[in-house]
């Protein structure tokens, strides 16, 4: 969808060479692994980006990164790790703030799409981002949309929101719209 409207798109792998979780568990075992290990997930998703500048299409000057739950997490590490980049995106990602300080490292304007009802963000943890982001002096912004839970934008979730994890179609098509304007203001 985002080569569609004419990006160059490209996916780093976190997990590593061979590891494909089969099962959400297997999955939350691995993403938990990067959980824990915030320098380890910083240096996989900054040697993504790394690879990604190495691509002939790539504007060096004109990148954002995207991502949805982990990947969204992943990607508001990336901006924590004071990457050079236009822009963040993150889909229901994780919003915990573990240094505070984190937010002054970050360089770029920061998109957070969240479903309003998700059981998966702990009140502590969206103050403790609305904080990083205040006392770093981000541009940022973080848009909830009600009646949507944890995996809003995912169509294979299922659409029961008491399992915690549902897709809303009006969250997934309100939030590609936010990131379409987003980033026209950060690629201008």
């Amino acid at each position: 969808m985002l080569a569609q409207l004419g990006y160059v798109a490209f996916c780093a792998d976190i997990y590593g060479k061979g590891i494909r979780p089969q099962t959400r568990e297997e999955a939350g075992a691995q993403a938990g692994k990067f959980k824990k290990d915030r320098a380890l997930l910083r240096a996989r998703v900054n040697a993504g980006l790394q690879a990604l500048r190495q691509q002939p299409l790539v504007d060096r000057k004109r990148i954002a990164a995207v991502g949805y739950c982990f990947g969204g997490t992943a990607v508001l590490e990336l901006a924590r790790s004071g990457a050079d980049l236009n822009g963040v995106v993150s889909f229901h990602g994780g919003l915990d703030a573990l240094n505070p300080d984190d937010g002054k490292k970050i360089k770029c304007k920061v998109l957070v799409l969240h479903g309003a009802d998700d059981p998966t963000i702990s009140p502590q943890d969206l103050t403790a981002f609305e904080n990083q982001m205040r006392t770093g002096g981000v541009d940022w912004q973080l848009v909830k949309f009600g009646g949507a839970v944890h995996g809003c934008s995912q169509w294979y979730a299922g659409n029961d929101n008491f399992k915690g994890v549902a897709y809303n179609e009006r969250a997934d098509q309100r939030s590609w719209e936010y990131m379409k304007v987003f980033f026209a203001e950060i690629f201008k």
